[in-house]
């Protein structure tokens, strides 16, 4: 059953002993899993965040990949090259869980590829030099731990238990991304305003990689009444900017927030504000790489039907070839 077919559907009405059952789980912090009864929001508002977060992986593939060919050494090349199949591991992974709420795989691809789903508007920005590709490591991958650590505890089960994996491996491609721009900031001048500009053009579309302030965010309230992630988008901006300001000050980098400082009341850094009509432009596909982004993605996508029909086919010959049960 598709996820189409699904929105069509009118679900029948809920026992009210169902919705109990459903809200006191929720409320106890345990756990729902795929054959439970769930409100048709819960399972809409899932196959939503889950399917963005999936198409995320795979569009992020793109930046840094477009660096394999050109890295400066076997080693960086290697490293790149192992990240960018880790993300689309990543991929599918969370295409699984999705699949787990009756959505199709094929059906989710077509909605991205038709502008219907979308997918981190972090994605949409150019990878100009090496550095992009450290500072992406740090930064993307950073504010990703911000984000996914919480989903480890999201309420719905196969969500959760995809995301220890990926946490772990985010973590890692974080720390590689760091490692790179310390090697780079004790090379030459060259290199150094070349990590410096990568950090210059990266900060704010990091910040906004977490959404819109929590109160033009229609999404949030409900998803954390529901326990499917666990802050708002402004508590874990702030959780961001606190961990990465230390860590710019060990590399040796400007972060180009001309308000951030230290707010020893608060106990947190005060920093600036995002250009929120600059990511509602990108969401809305006009960032400076919607469209090379899609083309690259729908291309692979019919590039790849022979696969996906020679896979179809052996599946097949082998289900007539096996006797049944």
């Amino acid at each position: 059953m598709t996820t189409t077919h699904l929105a069509e559907d009118s679900p029948p009405e809920p026992s009210q002993a169902l919705q109990e059952h459903f809200d006191a789980t929720i409320a106890h912090d345990q756990r729902i899993e795929p054959r439970d009864w769930m409100p048709e929001g819960y399972r809409k508002t899932l196959v939503r965040q889950i399917a963005q977060h999936a198409h995320s992986e795979i569009i992020g593939m793109q930046p840094e990949g477009e660096w394999i060919t050109r890295a400066p050494s076997l080693r960086r090349k290697a490293i790149l090259f192992a990240k960018v199949q880790d993300e689309a591991g990543h991929g599918l992974y969370l295409y699984s869980a999705a699949e787990t709420l009756g959505a199709d795989r094929a059906d989710l691809t077509d909605r991205l590829i038709e502008g219907r789903q979308k997918y981190s508007s972090i994605f949409n920005y150019p990878t100009l030099s090496f550095a992009d590709v450290g500072v992406i490591g740090w930064f993307v991958d950073g504010a990703a731990i911000c984000n996914q650590v919480p989903l480890c505890r999201s309420s719905y089960g196969p969500y959760a238990r995809a995301m220890v994996r990926i946490c772990k491996e985010e973590s890692f491609h974080q720390r590689q991304g760091y490692e790179l721009l310390m090697t780079m900031m004790r090379g030459t001048e060259s290199q150094r305003e070349m990590v410096q500009d990568a950090v210059n053009r990266w900060w704010w579309p990091s910040l906004m990689m977490f959404g819109p302030p929590d109160d033009a965010s229609p999404n949030s309230a409900q998803s954390m009444a529901w326990k499917i992630k666990r802050h708002s988008n402004d508590e874990l901006r702030q959780r961001f900017v606190d961990m990465t300001v230390p860590q710019a000050e060990k590399l040796g980098v400007t972060l180009p927030d001309p308000d951030l400082e230290w707010n020893a009341e608060r106990g947190r850094h005060d920093f600036g504000t995002p250009d929120w009509d600059e990511l509602m432009q990108v969401i809305k596909g006009g960032g400076p790489c919607n469209a090379q982004r899609m083309e690259r993605r729908r291309s692979a996508h019919e590039d790849g039907a022979w696969v996906r029909e020679a896979a179809t086919a052996h599946a097949a010959k082998r289900a007539r070839k096996e006797p049944s049960a």
